[in-house]
């Protein structure tokens, strides 16, 4: 079995699972956000009076944080109240920064654990080794009521990465040229199981960006075994208590696939598909008015840092807004200490509060009609930051600072 099958055969307190066989597992950990609780919680009070184990669940606002209107004030107090009611503990309810950054920051989540989230980029978690998808509301209800739920054992994708990757070349570019020839429905209810030599150097940061982006091939979830940076990212946090799964040696998939890094450009997926991908040399000069870093992608530590170092002094064009949200409180503070907040202030950035921000196009850097935006999030579907006559280019944090200076899509490697 491969590392996905292994999981799910435990979860489901099996000897060994196959591909298309429908199991029920148990959940290691749910997650809710301050978006999908308040409907999660609508559901659960149709199924029952208690959640199955408090301890088990983690709730965070990051979406709409602080309130940006009445409705977004009225789901936190929803979700506040119900926390109370039922005794869970684990609750983020000040700007700790978006859920797929706190959870593995706060310890929550270990190698070969079930996670479902009520959130479709929970795949981030596959980083660690774990397995971890998305689920609807109705979904999370049931398993706040019981613990457990079924899924379809996915086929799986074997996706080799070789090679070293250049200067302000990143795990972003590397995601969005496997989705670029995966496609964006290419890899619909399989795992994508990631792995080579560049995977198993990759820092933690990176490996949480691929697997973030895996749900944007349409895939169940990504994942990688852990390496020794993810092993002393766990340890920093105390993490203990947990097995590492490989896969076997003779493990079966359903495709493979083989891609080269050495010679990548930074890529960008055009608008209005993440599997419309092109190299930077393809997208030079388009106007920007917008560019974000930040994200549940692109906004921990070694993404700031690339950015600083990049702006360095210069200072932001006039006509380009930037916009840079750190992806947690400790990622704002650290970047305080390292002196990267007065860079980007110096340089005429917007900082703002750690949480989902412009990504979902609710909540700061709204784009207006024929505004173009380059940007470090997961997507670019019409309307995903506001206007539908806007657009949306994404890109890796080197390419987005770079861009912002000169007011259109440049290659930071020159």
């Amino acid at each position: 079995m491969n590392i996905t099958e292994k999981i799910l055969a435990r979860a489901a307190g099996l000897k060994e699972v196959q591909p298309g066989e429908i199991i029920e597992a148990q959940v290691d950990l749910a997650m809710t956000h301050d978006g999908t609780s308040p409907p999660t919680i609508k559901t659960f009070r149709q199924m029952a009076k208690r959640v199955w184990d408090p301890e088990r669940i983690v709730i965070v606002y990051d979406h709409n944080v602080p309130a940006n209107n009445q409705g977004s004030a009225e789901f936190q107090r929803i979700t506040r109240e119900f926390a109370r009611e039922q005794g869970i503990k684990n609750i983020y309810t000040h700007g700790e920064g978006i859920c797929h950054q706190v959870l593995p920051e706060k310890g929550y989540i270990k190698p070969g654990m079930v996670v479902v989230g009520a959130d479709s980029h929970t795949c981030t978690y596959g980083a660690f080794g774990a397995f971890a998808t998305g689920m609807g509301a109705t979904d999370m209800a049931a398993i706040f009521a019981s613990g457990q739920t079924w899924f379809m054992v996915p086929f799986a994708y074997k996706i080799r990465v070789q090679g070293t990757l250049g200067k302000f070349v990143t795990a972003k570019d590397v995601i969005l040229n496997i989705i670029g020839k995966i496609g964006s429905d290419g890899a619909t209810y399989k795992s994508l199981e990631f792995c080579g030599d560049t995977i198993d150097s990759m820092d933690v940061s990176g490996r949480m960006t691929m697997n973030n982006m895996a749900i944007e091939s349409g895939a169940k979830n990504g994942i990688m075994e852990p390496n020794l940076n993810t092993l002393s990212y766990l340890e920093e946090r105390k993490v203990s208590g947990f097995d590492i799964i490989h896969s076997d040696i003779d493990s079966t998939y359903e495709r493979e696939y083989e891609f080269q890094v050495d010679d990548l450009e930074p890529q960008l997926a055009c608008p209005h598909n993440v599997d419309n991908v092109k190299p930077v040399s393809k997208t030079l000069g388009t106007h920007i008015d917008q560019a974000v870093i930040g994200s549940c992608t692109n906004g921990r530590l070694e993404d700031l840092r690339i950015a600083a170092e990049v702006l360095g002094d210069k200072h932001v064009h006039d006509d380009v807004r930037l916009i840079i949200v750190p992806a947690s409180r400790q990622i704002y503070l650290d970047a305080m200490e390292e002196g990267m907040i007065e860079t980007f202030l110096q340089a005429g950035a917007l900082i703002c509060n750690p949480g989902c921000g412009p990504c979902l196009g609710a909540h700061m850097g709204v784009l207006t009609e024929g505004e173009v935006c380059v940007s470090t999030t997961n997507r670019n579907f019409v309307g995903r930051m506001g206007d539908p006559h806007s657009e949306i280019y994404l890109a890796n944090p080197a390419v987005v600072a770079y861009s912002a200076i000169y007011g259109e899509i440049k290659d930071p490697r020159e």
